[in-house]
């Protein structure tokens, strides 16, 4: 089961997340066809997404990352419900490179750096809060660490892996973001750096079977934590048959007037799971004719 859970020091001004988040990427690879880097940079982006859509607590808001590095991939996005529940899809998923090291995917090459990261809040507020940064590495966890500095001025720690096996499947998906409160002093940085270098890659461990839990309390050893929540998360898609008649509908009359006189159907693709409605030339006639 994917999940993420939430924990803060009882002695020290930081909250810390991590999510096990394996079936989720898993289920992106399996729609999306993605081999072993798309598959990387999608899941880092498909966990960090959803460990920021968790820490909205907003009902019915979410939150998006677009990753647009100029790299061979293109653009990466993933979207999030306020529960963490998540949803993406890379542009060029079929995109191979060599390794830049023993079993290291070259992510960072695959997803360039010449662009930038966008995060999207939708607060349920009147305008949505946008972020932009320049991309620092094109790894993900290191250009959302520089977003949180730069965006919200929230020192963060933020670690994302996925470990793609053999028959491509994943192997292991997770990662951390622990973000100091004001009041932190240099004395805790230096705690949690040590604590970071000790605890070593995020998937070596999930590997070994250590939980997040297990994975916080190593990084943050030094502090006293206290468990908040732990809830279930998954990778889900909200696309449905009405939602691509109203897209339909915003067209306006005339568009869809000469969709019908061109093609006499429509077929609809969802970006995120690739789910297809079909509507026929009767189904599209009826809707402009309600224009």
């Amino acid at each position: 089961m994917d999940y993420i859970v939430r924990m803060i020091a009882k002695d020290a001004p930081i909250t810390a997340m991590a999510i096990q988040g394996r079936g989720l990427v898993q289920r992106a690879r399996e729609i999306h066809h993605t081999l072993p880097v798309a598959t990387a940079a999608l899941g880092r982006t498909l966990l960090i997404t959803s460990l920021m859509g968790q820490q909205l607590k907003v009902q019915d808001g979410s939150v998006t990352i677009r990753v647009q590095g100029g790299g061979p991939l293109g653009t990466i996005l993933a979207v999030s419900d306020s529960d963490g529940n998540v949803r993406g899809y890379v542009q060029n998923g079929q995109v191979d490179l060599p390794l830049k090291g023993p079993a290291k995917l070259d992510v960072g090459r695959a997803v360039g750096t010449d662009g930038s990261l966008t995060v999207i809040k939708d607060l349920q507020l009147k305008e949505p809060y946008v972020g932009t940064v320049p991309l620092v590495s094109g790894e993900i966890a290191e250009d959302i660490t520089s977003y949180f500095v730069e965006s919200e001025q929230i020192p963060t720690a933020c670690a994302l892996g996925v470990l793609v096996d053999r028959d491509l499947s994943v192997a292991a998906a997770g990662g951390y973001l622990i973000q100091l409160l004001p009041g932190a002093t240099d004395e805790m940085i230096d705690k949690i750096e040590a604590g970071i270098a000790k605890a070593g890659p995020v998937t070596a461990r999930l590997s070994q079977g250590d939980t997040p839990e297990d994975l916080l309390r190593l990084v943050l050893a030094g502090f006293d934590l206290e468990l908040l929540e732990t809830s279930p998360v998954e990778y889900r898609c909200y696309c449905s048959r009405e939602r691509m008649r109203r897209a339909l509908i915003s067209l306006g009359k005339e568009e869809l007037e000469n969709l019908i006189q061109e093609q006499g159907r429509a077929e609809m693709t969802c970006q995120f799971c690739d789910a297809v409605h079909v509507f026929e030339k009767d189904e599209l006639e009826a809707l402009a004719a309600s224009l």
